[in-house]
C-alpha cells in the first residue's frame, strides 16, 4: 500500500478540485459548485471546507430516532478509510444546548480546528430543526358579518 503522508493537502486539493465524487455543479445561479462530502459542514466546494482533503475534519449527520452523529476524521489512519473516522452519537432525548456543548467540548478537547466549531453547532441546529415534526396549519377563520353569512348559506 502506498503511503501518502508526504503529500500535502494543498497538492491533493489542486489535483482533486476540478473533479471528484463529491462535487455538484450547478449551471444556474452563476455556475455555483457545491459538495456532498459528509465531512463538509457548509456543503461548499472549497479548500477550507473540504473534508476529504483536510487532515482534521468534522461532520454532523442525523442519527436514528431523532439523534445526531458527530463524525471526526482521525489524522493517523488516513490510508485506511474504514478506520479513519470516529463517530459520536447523541440520542434524540437531550436538549439542544447539551448536544451543542458536547460538540464544542469534543472538538476542543481533541484539538480540532477551532474555525469549524461554530459551523458544526450551526449544522447540528439545522439538523435538529429538520427532525422536528411540523404543526398542522389551522383553518382560516371567517372575518366579518358578510363572510359568516356567506358561509352559512353555502352549508
Amino acid at each position: 500500500m502506498t503511503d501518502y503522508n508526504n503529500v500535502s493537502s494543498d497538492l491533493l486539493w489542486e489535483i482533486c478540485r476540478p473533479y471528484n465524487a463529491y462535487l455538484v455543479k450547478n449551471k444556474t445561479g452563476g455556475g455555483s459548485q457545491f459538495s456532498k462530502d459528509p465531512l463538509n459542514l457548509l456543503n461548499k466546494h472549497s479548500r477550507k471546507h473540504s473534508g476529504f482533503v483536510n487532515n482534521k475534519a468534522v461532520g454532523v449527520q442525523s442519527a436514528d430516532n431523532g439523534g445526531l452523529t458527530l463524525i471526526t476524521k482521525k489524522t493517523k489512519q488516513q490510508n485506511r478509510p474504514s478506520a479513519s473516522s470516529n463517530k459520536v452519537t447523541w440520542a434524540g432525548n437531550p436538549s439542544g444546548p447539551k448536544i451543542y456543548k458536547g460538540i464544542v467540548n469534543y472538538t476542543a478537547k481533541q484539538n480540532y480546528r477551532a474555525d469549524l466549531r461554530q459551523e458544526a453547532v450551526a449544522r447540528a441546529s439545522a439538523v435538529r430543526q429538520s427532525q422536528r415534526t411540523k404543526k398542522d396549519i389551522p383553518e382560516k377563520k371567517l372575518r366579518g358579518s358578510k363572510a359568516k353569512a356567506a358561509a352559512e348559506t353555502n352549508l
